[in-house]
């Protein structure tokens, strides 16, 4: 699996059917024996879904209730100061809670109305053809559990934070959704890993890591950046691109820290037209075709 798998922590069942949840070493809430409990029961509610059932309903601790609660506020103010206006417009329209964390089906309803997606629930890792892939019928796999109460504002892995605040806004955009789409349909027509993943690292350094100018400022994006209490303050460190997909498909990084180079579009018309025309004319053989013109990484 490529690299982004690195960020999710593996997930198996056993013959008699118990669902373990493996925690890094360095995992704040690896010593909590109650909270690694959580994890397991959660990840084997999403194991055990078909589609077209009832999405499972999470009964949410006043632990789990309290860290959406401070990160979703702390977020919002970032948003304000660092969030693109295309990302703010459509976090109003879809005005997710900030008093509760919402279930997945309550995500769908909010959010299909708005651009036809709709949230599925994730044990943690979706096989990166699948993830992508299910973009094309305007689906999104989301995990459903939250970080350790004891560092509301981190998180070493994806969680619920990440999948509704930081996607679930951004997908609440139309011009943002129908890019997620022409992902969808592109997976759909590639048959190597080599063009899989330089689809994965493009996407990686837009929709998840993407920053724009905007009234003389650069601005975000990119779901991680928006979900990421930290790296949001920093992203404007970093040595800033200009979009370019040959170099964004071949570039090396480091997915464990905050991001040293970022592709800065000149604005979303601009990020739009171009990842839309790769996405939508990308086959196995670009990678062959653009690496020769790639720039070495700085």
């Amino acid at each position: 699996m490529f690299t982004e798998a690195q960020l999710y922590s593996p997930v198996t069942r056993e013959r008699d059917g118990d669902v373990t949840v493996h925690l890094s070493d360095d995992h704040p809430g690896v010593d909590d024996e109650h909270y690694r409990a959580r994890r397991n029961a959660i990840a084997a509610l999403a194991l055990d879904y078909q589609p077209g059932n009832h999405v499972p309903h999470i009964d949410y601790t006043d632990d789990e209730q309290q860290v959406w609660r401070i990160a979703s506020a702390e977020l919002a103010r970032k948003h304000e100061v660092y969030a693109c206006r295309e990302v703010r417009e459509a976090a109003a329209r879809l005005a997710l809670p900030r008093d509760h964390i919402p279930q997945l089906d309550e995500v769908s309803r909010l959010l299909h109305p708005l651009t036809g997606f709709r949230y599925v629930p994730a044990a943690g890792l979706v096989p990166l053809r699948e993830f992508f892939g299910s973009f094309a019928d305007r689906t999104f796999h989301s995990t459903q559990y939250i970080r350790h109460h004891s560092a509301p504002l981190y998180t070493p892995e994806p969680d619920a934070i990440h999948e509704i605040i930081g996607h679930a806004n951004q997908l609440a955009s139309p011009r943002f959704a129908s890019l997620y789409e022409t992902v969808g349909a592109a997976v759909g027509r590639l048959e190597t890993d080599v063009a899989l993943k330089f689809l994965a690292d493009v996407f990686w350094f837009s929709l998840e890591f993407g920053v724009v100018r905007e009234d003389g400022q650069i601005r975000c994006y990119g779901a991680g950046l928006l979900s990421s209490y930290g790296e949001i303050d920093e992203f404007r460190q970093a040595t800033l691109r200009p979009l370019d997909v040959a170099q964004m498909g071949t570039i090396s990084y480091d997915i464990t820290h905050y991001q040293p180079v970022l592709f800065c579009a000149d604005s979303v018309d601009q990020l739009v037209d171009v990842l839309g025309e790769f996405f939508a004319t990308m086959d196995d053989d670009t990678p062959a075709r653009l690496g020769g013109r790639a720039h070495p990484a700085a």
